[in-house]
């Protein structure tokens, strides 16, 4: 792992500015991430049927295909539940975007997360994306401003680097994220962006993002609530000069190993950062008859309620975990489990 963030890959920048969204001057709340040279693009969105403006516009774009060229991201104000001038205010934003870089509004995504049901001031936002297009940069300080900017309860930044060599290639890969309450599987309350240099297919990239996104990011769990707003974009820029990822071979398999490292790592930040949250739970289940068993197991004992308060109470109750497993669906034998506690300071067994 890099300390960096974001545009550590080739071909991309970002900013983050305070626009005055939330009325608070200094603190950072819109940014910017650029792919000049055009991306490559997958994105996988909220479940839950009430989606955020921003949301129905991204999913649209992505099924038209074609290029991005950058994505601007603002916090505040989640732009969910505006009915036709939500839409209208964030197709405007693309339009502004796009009216700069000289391309097509569809190549533009946006996003939002804050408060449901007030509308975005279009001046306060229409001024933010002028004011991010005067200092885009390949840096450590813009990886930083970007990540800080689209922050809301999170009480820290959440951000990435790597890379790995794929035919012989450096390829490197950037991450931020945030999400800290309203997060629950089926994608948690989050916005996520991973941007990468590879040169891959668009199909093999959207294959590999939701097979990752369904081991992390699908796999976090805060409070129980999924929300409207939840975005996780993968931009490719094809910059690494890499054999092209076209098929599902060993190379593909270095990628999809490389991007699950990047989500793993970004969803735990997000669990660990959750609201109220003292303890980062990791739920282990090994001896299942399936996979998806086993997932089902693990998913029904980090969601329970009472396991948590058991372990926030520093409280031993195994109870709460076998119930939990009991009515997950998975195929066990109750009288066949074992079950264990592991922390820095050792291991205890439960359940024999």
């Amino acid at each position: 792992m890099k300390n960096r963030g974001i545009t550590y890959p080739e071909g991309f920048e970002a900013a983050g500015i305070c626009a005055g969204i939330r009325g608070k001057k200094g603190k950072n709340d819109m940014a910017l991430l650029l792919c000049r040279g055009g991306a490559e693009g997958a994105g996988v969105f909220t479940k839950n049927k009430v989606k955020a403006a921003p949301v129905v516009w991204d999913s649209e774009i992505l099924k038209k295909g074609g290029k991005f060229r950058a994505i601007v991201i603002n916090s505040g104000i989640a732009n969910a539940c505006t009915g036709k001038e939500g839409y209208e205010n964030t197709v405007d934003e693309a339009k502004r975007v796009s009216g700069i870089l000289s391309c097509e509004k569809e190549e533009v995504f946006v996003c939002s997360t804050g408060v449901i049901g007030m509308q975005l001031e279009k001046d306060i936002i229409a001024k933010g994306i002028d004011m991010l297009f005067e200092a885009p940069a390949s840096s450590e300080e813009a990886d930083s401003a970007a990540a800080t900017a689209i922050m809301t309860t999170d009480t820290k930044k959440k951000e990435i680097s790597a890379e790995t060599e794929i035919g012989g290639k450096t390829v490197r890969f950037g991450g931020m994220c945030k999400g800290s309450g309203m997060i629950h599987p089926n994608l948690g309350t989050m916005l996520a962006f991973v941007t990468t240099d590879a040169v891959i297919s668009k199909p093999l990239l959207d294959k590999a993002l939701r097979e990752v996104a369904e081991k992390t990011f699908n796999m976090v769990s805060v409070d129980g609530d999924t929300s409207t707003n939840d975005t996780l974009l993968l931009l490719s820029s094809g910059l690494a000069e890499n054999p092209p990822i076209d098929k599902e071979d060993e190379n593909f398999a270095a990628f999809k190993e490389a991007l699950f490292e990047i989500c793993r790592f970004l969803a735990k930040r997000i669990a660990e950062d959750g609201e109220g949250a003292t303890k980062l739970l990791e739920v282990n289940v090994s001896g299942a008859p399936s996979y998806n068993d086993a997932v089902l197991a693990a998913k029904a004992v980090a969601s329970s309620s009472l396991t948590k308060s058991a372990m926030f109470g520093c409280d031993a109750n195994w109870g709460r975990i076998i119930c939990a497993m009991g009515y997950s669906g998975c195929d066990f034998d109750p009288e066949k489990a074992d079950i264990s506690l592991r922390s820095e300071k050792g291991e205890i067994a439960l359940v024999k």
